[in-house]
């Protein structure tokens, strides 16, 4: 069967959308807001452009995006920065106005003497007097007051702590450091306030919403989610009517008689992996136990139930830890598993593969352990001005530093060497899954390219240029072409099974990789909608961020067809085997369709994001689409690749069965009953009053909040009971205690298989 006219339509939609992608990204960082020398009006320099640059690294060192946000990014205990400052320093100029009238303050004030002094308030912050030709930004006697009281008040909350904030005491206590810090906080919330040449609308498209100084959503935002709604509901038209047009593929069957991996011995790379499939477990407990304490210091925030936890692992450390740990574990489960299936689809162990495995697992552990070690040291302090090279670069989901990301990345091509060898003998033939190994090929040298993305900024880059980049890196390498290498593996798993054909499954892959494709790699934009872009990235990002849903609205129907996959009474007895790693599939199709879908159209169109960046709907979106999805599909493809290393011996699923509900009935409690009330308050809030009241101690340290957040137990303790138990069950298929007594299935062949014959069986099944 001919393919071509699915890679055609493949490679116009990659082709495309990284040239819109591209074009769009360099206008986006040329038109980056400016960072000025600023002078008082005496002509003092109060801070030059360096300084705001330094002050930017000072945020990042001491844990950037992991203590509170900037521009809507980062963590939720903190404030954003952005919005924060720019609501104190809004209250300082009324109040000095109010008295340099004879009044106490301006709530003394009669309303229209407020609105006199609200309407100076929106001329003054948001008149443009940067002067390019000279780098040069002059601030009233006023303005240069506002910035000397929230620089003293900024240096006050890092150096002596702050509870609500979950800072510990010492944070930053360098003088230097700390007046740097003050004048990169100052120049976030300058350009969220200030109109950009020629136009009405600030740097950051009006965001935060701030009705003090005129934030408020521009007509682009709102026209753009409008027409997003119907882009959204068009898209879901024509997939429905194109699937119902298409003659239904009913599995031809017979299907085997015997599980067609029996017989079968594993390479010695193959079983080279399970030792990272440990690791994956062990991982996922760590990264289980940095999400408790995250989360606990929300309501306690400088201990853990009275032990001063924050003296040695503060808040930026557990969530820094939190992150990185998820990346790593899934991306190891998924890496695992294209070393092991390499060989299978081939049927060819190359020379020194099992070396090779064997060297790339002690890369991993060196990575992980020394990233680690180093946002450790790092966000102390104890690195000097090595922070950004060996402690975290402060940015989520890309902390670890340079020296570390530089090792990730060589060890992702690495892998990809790794498995180039052992697909290599599956090309020179002339098969019938050719394009399917195609798409396995080109997803897989996509994974280190897109990896590549992170190493495209520096430490000194404005803060645009490295947002930019780091979402090539979060939406293209984690949410984009992991997926499409995952979709692949799962479809070579089930044709080596023949529980699917090979015609329909190259199909189906390449259709949906279309399709996906065609809304996510534009869709990046969405991420983007306020970090200093302009009204491009909005209408780009609302209008694809909304194909990226079309897709999901037919994701029950691949929810049922791997249910059926999984029915033995339907097809043999041995497909009851994978009966648990399919239902993990099953739990991905679900999630994919609530968090990526539900929770993530939640937030993506602008005027919606507009009042929720940077609340907790966001990681009600992270938590169900990244662990629902990428987690879950993690841990099926984990369960997958150890059911086959031994596919003659049955499990004990009884242990795996209360694992199953238990991590996902604790992720539904998680959200239900606390992190998606939270977000939904605080939205509410951020319509009412603004985003700095949403995201400020008074409003998150309310009672109504406080009880909300204890709520997160019953759900954390239950999924932490589905891990505890699958990493029971994990270390049991070594021990011996999670299969059933004896050999349910003899072997097809004697123990004794020469690497030929063990190709010779791969290639024939």
């Amino acid at each position: 069967m001919s393919y071509k006219r699915y890679w055609l339509a493949l490679a116009v939609v990659v082709v495309g959308s990284f040239a819109v992608l591209g074009a769009v990204g360099r206008k986006m960082i040329s038109q980056a807001p400016p960072i000025p020398n600023v002078y008082a009006e005496n002509g003092q320099l109060l801070f030059s452009a360096a300084s705001i640059t330094d002050g930017q690294g000072v945020w990042q060192s001491i844990g950037g995006q992991e203590i509170g946000t900037v521009w809507g990014h980062g963590a939720y205990v903190a404030p954003d920065w952005s919005a924060d400052w720019l609501h104190r320093q809004s209250n300082i100029l009324l109040d000095r106005w109010a008295q340099r009238d004879g009044a106490a303050n301006f709530q003394a004030l009669n309303p229209d003497e407020q609105a006199e002094l609200k309407a100076r308030l929106i001329r003054t912050t948001r008149a443009n007097g940067y002067d390019a030709q000279a780098n040069r930004l002059t601030l009233d006697s006023d303005r240069t007051a506002a910035f000397e009281q929230l620089a003293a008040y900024y240096a006050s909350i890092f150096a002596n702590g702050h509870k609500e904030y979950a800072i510990p005491q010492g944070a930053l206590t360098d003088v230097g450091k700390q007046r740097k810090l003050a004048a990169f906080f100052w120049w976030t919330a300058w350009a969220a306030s200030t109109e950009r040449p020629g136009s009405h609308v600030t740097y950051t498209n009006n965001w935060p919403h701030e009705p003090l100084v005129g934030n408020e959503p521009t007509p682009g935002a709102v026209f753009w989610s409008i027409i997003s709604f119907v882009c959204l509901l068009a898209g879901i038209g024509a997939l429905a009517w194109w699937h119902a047009s298409q003659e239904k593929s009913v599995p031809s069957g017979p299907y085997p008689e015997r599980d067609p991996f029996l017989g079968l011995r594993p390479t010695p790379s193959q079983r080279a992996t399970i030792k990272y499939f440990l690791v994956v477990v062990a991982l996922w407990g760590v990264q289980i136990l940095m999400g408790v304490l995250t989360a606990h210091y929300g309501v306690e925030g400088q201990g853990f139930y009275g032990f001063p936890l924050d003296r040695y692992l503060p808040y930026a450390i557990t969530r820094t830890w939190h992150l990185q740990l998820a990346i790593f574990w899934i991306a190891t489960s998924w890496l695992a598993t294209g070393l092991y299936v390499g060989p299978a689809v081939s049927g060819h162990e190359p020379k020194f593969q099992r070396l090779g495995v064997n060297v790339l697992f002690t890369a991993l552990v060196l990575v992980v352990a020394g990233s680690l070690a180093g946002e450790w040291f790092g966000i102390q302090q104890k690195l000097g001005n090595l922070w950004f090279w060996f402690g975290s670069q402060g940015f989520e989901y890309v902390d670890l530093g340079r020296f570390w990301q530089i090792l990730l990345f060589i060890g992702l091509v690495l892998w990809l060497v790794l498995m180039v060898r052992a697909l290599r003998p599956a090309f020179k033939r002339n098969s019938e899954d050719r394009s399917l190994l195609s798409l396995f090929l080109v997803s897989s040298i996509a994974i280190p390219l897109f990896y590549a993305a992170g190493l495209m900024y520096g430490q000194r880059s404005n803060l645009v240029t490295a947002e930019y980049w780091r979402w090539w890196v979060v939406h293209l390498w984690v949410e984009g072409f992991f997926e499409v290498f995952a979709t692949v593996v799962i479809a070579f798993l089930f044709t080596r099974l023949k529980l699917l054909e090979i015609r329909s499954a190259t199909r189906a892959v390449l259709f949906s990789t279309t399709i996906f494709l065609s809304g996510g790699i534009i869709g990046t934009f969405h991420h983007l909608y306020f970090a200093g872009s302009g009204a491009a990235v909005i209408s780009l990002g609302a209008v694809f961020s909304a194909l990226e849903v079309v897709p999901l609205t037919l994701i029950g129907y691949e929810a049922w067809e791997n249910l059926r996959l999984a029915r033995p009474a339907e097809k043999a007895p041995w497909i009851a085997n994978y009966k648990w790693p399919i239902y993990f599939f099953v739990a991905v199709a679900f999630w994919n369709l609530v968090g990526a879908g539900l929770f993530g159209f939640l937030i993506n169109p602008p005027i919606a994001l507009y009042y929720m960046q940077g609340l907790n709907l966001t990681p009600v979106h992270g938590h169900t689409a990244l662990f629902g999805v990428y987690g879950m599909l993690g841990l099926g493809l984990t369960l997958f690749c150890l059911r086959v290393l031994h596919p003659e011996r049955r499990w004990k699923e009884g242990t795996l069965k209360a694992s199953f509900w238990c991590i996902n009935l604790g992720l539904t409690f998680m959200v239900v009953l606390s992190m998606l009330p939270v977000g939904l308050m605080q939205a509410w809030a951020s319509i009412q009053r603004g985003t700095w009241y949403a995201r400020s101690a008074e409003f998150l340290q309310s009672g109504t909040m406080q009880t909300l957040r204890w709520m997160r137990v019953p759900g954390d303790v239950l999924f932490a009971i589905g891990a505890a138990l699958l990493a029971w069950f994990v270390l049991g298929l070594l021990t011996g205690h999670s299969y059933q007594p004896g050999i349910s299935l003899p072997p097809v062949s004697s123990s004794v298989v020469t690497d030929e014959e063990n190709s010779s069986l791969m290639m024939s099944r």
